[in-house]
């Protein structure tokens, strides 16, 4: 074999149909979330495929007359070293059941699974059990250990409720913030007002979220926003990594959520939250959303008010930290691309 590999983009309608129709073959979409695809060739003749996303490699696929060869070694090499040239060396493999076995000998190893879904796998560098170990020590004895997972874009009153209602019920609260930087608030801004706005609560402890909760890994599709064939298969992914890993290493009893009416995303993954984190012994207590003026409060109608320059609701709405920050120079970038830009999550 002769085999070459080059990037494969919508732009070579050819390329582009023969790798669609390779994945098709093998039962696997093409993710939406990817960022670039690598085909491998011989010859002329497209025999495998598979895309990086963040530091995550998905939709892989060879030909099944290839299956045994060179050709997987090419391809995963390729988009390794296609990942080290980004910097990300920590890696996941989001996979078919089927697969699981093969990618282990490229270092990988599983971290939890979707029966005959998916199989969510990280190379074998310490990953979750290093994670595991800085939560241990953060571990807190007690009856009743709530945990809180927020992306706070930004902290309103609502998030504030929600977490100081935990507290009050719970001898102590562990909130992860999502680290995934792919909101209009910076993951730095977003922890320091979750920090902010709850420094007043003296059995709350603030976490980053790292790559293990909600995440390009754990959860792509809790970005897009929209419906997606995939939500309760990655919610599933994160939901079993909090219970088998997180709630374990700290010994969480309870988590708590806000209602959901606004984004339907958020609102199956809360379903599945109910599903399947009672099998690891963690109650799920979701909590009304607090109101203003008769109106749910909701991190979107914040930055729904920054683009109409309404102070006064804003007001209403979020904590003082939050305010003075929206209120200072360092805001500023932050408030201009959120008037000149459709709203993300």
């Amino acid at each position: 074999m002769a085999l070459t590999a080059r990037t494969i983009s919508i732009a070579n309608s050819n390329d582009y149909k023969n790798m669609i129709d390779l994945l098709a073959i093998q039962h696997i979409r093409l993710d939406r979330n990817i960022e670039k695809i690598i085909g491998i060739y011989d010859e002329d003749n497209l025999v495998a495929s598979g895309g990086t996303f963040a530091n995550t490699l998905r939709s892989i696929a060879v030909k099944q007359e290839y299956t045994g060869t060179e050709v997987i070694n090419r391809l995963m090499s390729e988009l390794i070293n296609e990942q080290y040239r980004k910097g990300n060396s920590h890696l996941f493999i989001y996979t078919k059941p089927a697969s699981a076995k093969s990618f282990s000998y490229f270092g990988f190893k599983e971290l939890v699974r979707v029966e005959k879904k998916a199989v969510l796998m990280e190379t074998d560098d310490g990953g979750i059990e290093d994670y595991m170990k800085d939560l241990k020590e953060m571990k807190v004895e007690g009856k009743k250990i709530t945990g809180i997972v927020m992306n706070g874009n930004p902290f309103t009153n609502g998030h504030q409720y929600l977490i100081e209602k935990a507290a009050e019920e719970s001898d102590h609260v562990h909130v992860f913030v999502v680290w995934e930087n792919r909101s209009y608030f910076p993951t730095e801004v977003r922890y320091r007002l979750i920090r902010e706005g709850t420094a007043h609560l003296d059995n709350v402890t603030i976490h980053k979220g790292n790559d293990y909760i909600i995440s390009s890994a754990t959860f792509p599709t809790y970005f897009l926003k929209e419906e997606d064939s995939d939500v309760s298969v990655h919610a599933e992914l994160d939901l079993r990594i909090f219970g088998h890993y997180i709630a374990k290493a700290l010994g969480i009893t309870h988590r708590y959520v806000g209602e959901e009416t606004y984004c339907q995303t958020t609102a199956s993954y809360n379903l599945e939250m109910k599903k399947h984190l009672p099998e690891y012994n963690v109650e799920v207590v979701e909590v009304s959303r607090l109101k203003a003026e008769d109106k749910q409060i909701s991190a979107s109608h914040v930055r729904s008010y920054l683009k109409e320059e309404e102070w006064e609701k804003i007001k209403k709405i979020v904590p003082k930290s939050t305010y003075d920050f929206l209120r200072s120079k360092e805001a500023e970038g932050i408030i201009n691309n959120i008037r000149t830009s459709d709203f993300r999550h």
